[in-house]
């Protein structure tokens, strides 16, 4: 069997929950090929698999204000203009590759190509409806857009075979903000659980990990392991780690993960932990941290819910799906969220302080994440393409 995969390609979140099903498509025997742009090419290549490059349909970012809407805006144009090319790229891969089946992570431009080909198409999505930014969304007509535009994508959704959000089912969806309340959607939508690594780490190779980045394996003396990983684009993260290094105290061991494909896999030290530039063995180290420091993007608080870490989440300025589902973490009592804008030193080591110390935050955790082992995301969508 044949099947295609193209992949929304900022940040790496999708890439990596796509790798995860074409990994275990691969045991059955599966010939794969993908698509993709921006990081996530470099990434999907590195991990052995043919990857096509589209041109990218993306919105404006700024490095301090996150989500930008006069870029955004700037970029319809070349946005439009990029994904009807998109389209014919992916008509002209598809007829080449011959797929049986399609499989498209938030890319209507994968989906269009394979219902105008005739091929089945699965659709995997955590968001339908696109938020504007908070500030934005305070005005009635601005909600009043966002739910007729959420209706018209549910109508152009609704072209897949199959439609499954890669998440908890209510009432514990994490992007309950981007997901519920689509009348197009009622009775289509499917929860498959959470598309995340499921590993077995050996001793020998943590204890390996834990030496060379010097961590004590030892209750007696031993600091707090605090794991920084930020994703989402390139624009955002230089900025927010920097503000992060400059607030954590001494009372921890910090690694940092970059989360560059590209960049280095040999660690820099910095005054009270590692700094990578692409971490190498980024679960080990999710396993062994006590409390992770995200972004709010999907798949890391998936992953974080999974290891049963609870979390600081600090979403990305005026990203309203990343607004979202940090609040949700924290309507939960799995961690806590912090804003970008007005970030300090005291607030970063008050909401790590907080999440370390009070035990709330594990039990809610132990909770979630029994509530998620109950799901595998992952043979759920295996299932519902063989």
């Amino acid at each position: 069997m044949r099947i295609y995969i193209g992949v929304y390609g900022v940040g790496l979140g999708h890439a990596s929950r796509m790798l995860l099903l074409a990994d275990r498509l691969k045991k059955e025997g599966c010939l794969l090929e993908f698509s993709s742009f921006g990081d996530a090419v470099i990434y999907i290549r590195n991990n052995g698999f043919k990857c096509n490059i589209v041109p990218e349909v993306e919105f404006g970012w700024h490095p301090s204000i996150g989500f930008n809407v006069k870029r955004s805006i700037m970029n319809i144009p070349i946005n439009a203009f990029n994904f009807s090319k998109q389209l014919m790229l992916e008509l002209s891969n598809m007829k080449r590759f011959r797929p049986d089946v399609v499989v498209s992570d938030t890319r209507l431009s994968t989906l269009f190509a394979a219902r105008i080909l005739g091929i089945r198409c699965i659709v995997v999505l955590n968001q339908i409806k696109l938020l504007l930014s908070p500030r934005l969304r305070e005005f009635a007509v601005v909600r009043l857009f966002e739910d007729m535009l959420a209706e018209v994508l549910a109508i152009l959704w609704r072209r897949g075979d199959s439609i499954i959000a890669p998440d908890l089912p209510p009432p514990y969806t994490i992007s309950e903000q981007n997901l519920w309340y689509i009348k197009g959607m009622d009775g289509i939508l499917k929860y498959s659980g959470f598309i995340i690594p499921k590993k077995e780490f050996e001793e020998y190779n943590m204890e390996r990990i834990r030496s060379m980045l010097e961590l004590s394996n030892s209750n007696y003396n031993s600091k707090p392991i605090i794991f920084i990983h930020i994703s989402g684009p390139r624009q955002t993260k230089l900025y927010i780690v920097r503000r992060l290094l400059e607030g954590i105290g001494d009372g921890v061991k910090v690694i940092v993960s970059e989360g560059k494909p590209d960049g280095s896999i040999v660690p820099k030290r910095i005054r009270n932990g590692w700094y990578f530039e692409w971490c190498p063995f980024k679960d080990e180290v999710f396993a062994m941290s006590n409390v992770i420091v995200m972004r709010a993007g999907h798949s890391t608080i998936a992953q974080a819910i999974k290891q049963g870490k609870p979390m600081v989440c600090i979403p990305i300025e005026n990203h309203s799906e990343q607004l979202g589902n940090a609040i949700k973490v924290a309507k939960l009592g799995i961690g806590v969220m912090l804003r970008e804008k007005g970030l300090d030193a005291k607030k970063v080591n008050h909401a790590i302080d907080e999440v370390l110390n009070d035990s709330k935050y594990m039990v809610n955790m132990k909770n979630i994440k029994s509530i998620a082992d109950r799901s595998d995301g992952i043979e759920y969508i295996v299932r519902d393409i063989l």
